[in-house]
């Protein structure tokens, strides 16, 4: 018998879809946005995102945020990163990390995305705002120092305040009004794959 959610074509579709989208808001938000003097990107909206897609769309979701990432920001956008894929490749696992954090947290805790309680609102402030920026913010800088040495503190500063603002401001709202329509979606994933 047949699962109401079993992976399809249409998770393959919406897969690349996420890509693109991630990718153009990663590029966007570095390119448009001036960096600081960590040559780090103030405002990165597409980590907001990122955590969306993930926490609706399950691990089909990360695969986007890292391959966004990677390109997005990294390949497409960045010289020194152009120059070092291989940096690149390992720098991109920021991306990934900042929303395996809330949908691993999101699942485990069994949260509901549409935040109808206070105990959900801390747990996606703390896992999909707090913990999971930090976490991200310190795997890029160290990545990144690799190729500016000397620049780990304040690339961790731009992007860990600029991520924390950023989603403050729209995960917790995105969840809590767009959370019911996406569930009605037969491309809502429950679990991590469903």
């Amino acid at each position: 018998m047949k699962k109401a959610h079993e992976p399809t074509y249409s998770f393959v579709i919406l897969t690349f879809v996420l890509i693109l989208v991630n990718t153009l808001l990663a590029w966007l938000s570095v390119t448009l946005v001036p960096a600081g003097a960590s040559g780090v990107s103030w405002i990165y909206i597409a980590v907001a995102f990122m955590i969306l897609f993930t926490l609706w769309f399950g691990a089909y979701g990360a695969i986007a945020a890292y391959v966004g990432t990677l390109l997005g920001a990294g390949l497409l956008a960045t010289d020194s990163l152009r120059q070092h894929p291989e940096i690149a490749i390992v720098w991109a696992v920021a991306g990934l990390l900042q929303v395996l954090i809330p949908l691993g947290a999101a699942r485990v805790f069994e949260v509901d995305l549409t935040l109808e309680n206070r105990r959900d609102w801390t747990l996606i402030l703390l896992f999909g705002v707090l913990i999971n920026n930090v976490v991200g913010a310190a795997w890029g800088a160290w990545t990144l120092s690799l190729v500016a040495p000397g620049s780990m503190v304040s690339i961790f500063t731009a992007w860990l305040i600029g991520n924390i603002i950023v989603t403050i401001l729209i995960v917790p709202l995105g969840l809590r009004y767009v959370t019911p329509k996406v569930q009605r979606s037969k491309l809502f994933v429950k679990n991590y794959w469903d």
